[in-house]
């Protein structure tokens, strides 16, 4: 199986980073601006896709969040799971993120692995400055 893993430090407390991880108004203000939930099914929507990718929050703690992809789309993120992985720092937080499960040789691998690269930089900028800026506007 094949991992995306990326690493960055925030200058900000563990909470607000939790924040933009578990909550409406944290996740429209870095990802999609159209989020939906019913109950621990996250739908994220985005332009020009025909379905919402859905995603269940199977853990939710100040150390780590855990999402599993439990949707049919996109084909290529079936059975995938992405983690935030939060340690402190002297600055703020630390964020470990892993998206895995990717089947070896899967080749939208290069271009979901830039794309969240994007997203960990809006991530880091809308948990720093508590400015939204959706990287995804539907």
């Amino acid at each position: 199986m094949t991992s995306i893993t990326y690493e960055t430090d925030i200058a900000t407390a563990r909470s607000v980073v939790l924040e933009a991880l578990n909550t409406h108004d944290g996740l429209t203000g870095w990802w999609t601006n159209d989020v939906n939930r019913k109950e621990e099914v996250l739908y994220f929507n985005f332009p020009g896709v025909p379905e919402p990718f859905q995603l269940r929050r199977d853990q939710a703690d100040e150390n780590r969040v855990v999402w599993v992809n439990v949707g049919a789309f996109p084909p290529h993120w079936a059975g995938t799971t992405i983690t935030w992985d939060l340690t402190g720092t002297p600055e703020g937080t630390r964020v470990a993120f892993a998206h895995s499960g990717f089947p070896e040789g899967e080749p939208e691998v290069p271009m979901i692995s830039e794309t969240w690269g994007i997203l960990m930089t809006r991530l880091k900028d809308y948990a720093e400055t508590g400015k939204p800026n959706p990287f995804f506007t539907v």
